[in-house]
């Protein structure tokens, strides 16, 4: 078996000397090339040439989950074919390791790759379905390429959070659970929409759900994690299904309180819910438009602003060893 290894020097929960064990263990049962990314883009660039060279059946992403995004848009650049495209392997090296977590991987390092390995040799693999977001023809936003997702997209409000978080880490902040805290905050305190919501989501043959403040699109549940505590916004989502979303419509003070204390509290079985939570399950295709640009984030990305995204859930993306 022939494999690439992408390397992302920056994770945060792995040591160079941690990352060299993992690459001599991976190398003892495999021909493995592994490469060190060197720009932001660049594991995708890696992505995209080993599925076009043709000889390569494992790609190995090797980071948090900016990475596994990049090298997920590289393996795809070409379209979805799990039948003919090199199969995935993560190694969580990020803060919160969602997409991993969510495959059932341990949320460390040096264990999962042993699951990996063990996977291997016990040829155990799944396919996963994926989110596809694109700007929206007939809009300002039409030209914006189409990007995967693995695991959430937000457009609004958690999105903002996304962007200030990242901001924070640019001036040497660390990425902390405390950060994501007064960083939401912060975004209550200055939001101007958080009331009343320029967010409309269309989908066909249904009625427009109006007025929304945010929009969590997820594609896995769960949402995301605080620590070792998961959180659900989309109980249902899963890898084998279409899309779900998660809509508020309002972000007062007591609509904050409630619908915060739900996500904490939230479980398999029961997400947040009230008359101003809106949630849909096992969506195709649908559009998130807005009156106002508002911040849009993939995979805990965030990629600026944008007034309209399409969505498509596919099912049977890629194939994932596990």
């Amino acid at each position: 078996m022939r494999a690439l290894l992408v390397v992302n020097p920056a994770a945060t929960t792995t040591s160079a000397r941690t990352r060299d064990v993992l690459i001599h263990a991976l190398a003892s049962e495999m021909k493995l090339d592994a490469v060190t990314t060197e720009y932001r883009g660049h594991g995708r660039d890696l992505a995209r040439r080993a599925a076009e060279a043709g000889d390569v059946d494992l790609v190995v992403a090797l980071g948090g989950d900016g990475t596994v995004n990049e090298v997920v848009n590289g393996l795809l650049h070409a379209g979805p074919d799990p039948d003919r495209l090199p199969r995935l392997a993560v190694v969580p090296g990020g803060s919160t390791n969602v997409f991993a977590r969510a495959l059932g991987l341990p949320n460390d390092a040096v264990e999962a790759t042993g699951v990996i390995l063990d996977a291997l040799r016990e040829e155990r693999s799944r396919t996963v379905g994926l989110g596809l977001a694109a700007g929206t023809p007939g809009t300002e936003d039409e030209a914006v390429p189409a990007r995967w997702f693995t695991f959430c997209a937000g457009l609004g409000f958690d999105a903002g959070v996304i962007g200030r978080v990242e901001q924070q880490r640019e001036r040497g902040k660390r990425s902390t659970h405390a950060l994501y805290l007064r960083q939401v905050v912060r975004q209550l305190l200055v939001d101007p929409h958080r009331r009343h919501g320029t967010i409309t989501l269309e989908r066909p043959g249904h009625d427009p759900v109006r007025e929304l403040v945010l929009s969590i699109v997820c594609n896995t549940s769960p949402w995301t994690y605080l620590g070792n505590k998961p959180v659900y916004a989309s109980p249902e989502a899963s890898f084998d299904k279409g899309l779900d979303v998660l809509g508020l419509s309002r972000l007062s003070g007591p609509a904050v309180a409630r619908y915060g204390t739900q996500l904490l509290t939230s479980s398999p079985e029961r997400g947040p819910r009230g008359r101003h939570a809106v949630s849909l399950h096992d969506l195709i295709d649908f559009t998130l438009h807005s009156k106002v640009p508002l911040p849009f984030q993939m995979d805990g990305d965030h990629l600026g602003l944008r007034t309209s995204v399409t969505f498509t859930g596919v099912r049977r993306a890629l194939g994932v060893i596990v």
